[in-house]
Order: C-alpha cells, then sequence, then structure tokens
C-alpha cells in the first residue's frame, strides 16, 4: 500500500494566497524566528512604547491651536 498523496488529493493554490506571497519579505520572518522568544517580547514592547509615543504626540499636535 502506498501512502504517498495522490493528485487528486492536493489543493489548489489560492491565487490571492498567492498574490500576496510576493510580497512578504522572508528574510524579516527568518531574522525574527533566530530571536529567542524573551528577545521577541523585547522587541514587542519597543514597538509598544514607540506606538505609545506616536499617539501622544499626534493628540499633542492636534490640541495646539
Amino acid at each position: 500500500m502506498d501512502n504517498a498523496p495522490d493528485k487528486s488529493d492536493t489543493i489548489a493554490p489560492d491565487p490571492v494566497i498567492e498574490a500576496y506571497k510576493k510580497d512578504i519579505d522572508v528574510t524579516l520572518i527568518r531574522e525574527n524566528l533566530r530571536l529567542t522568544v524573551d528577545q521577541r517580547f523585547q522587541q514587542l514592547m519597543k514597538l509598544q512604547r514607540f506606538a505609545e509615543e506616536l499617539q501622544n504626540a499626534g493628540q499633542k499636535a492636534r490640541q495646539k491651536p
């Protein structure tokens, strides 16, 4: 008995997913996967602080006459 997948069992690639794949930077994914979980959390927290700073700056800019 052969356990190899039958060609009728394969799923055709989704054209929408294939269109988005060309825009994915795989080097960034690989670089991130080389980091430890702790390093990834540190990066996430740094990004969150930056987002908060941007939000605060935007609020201050809107308050100025």
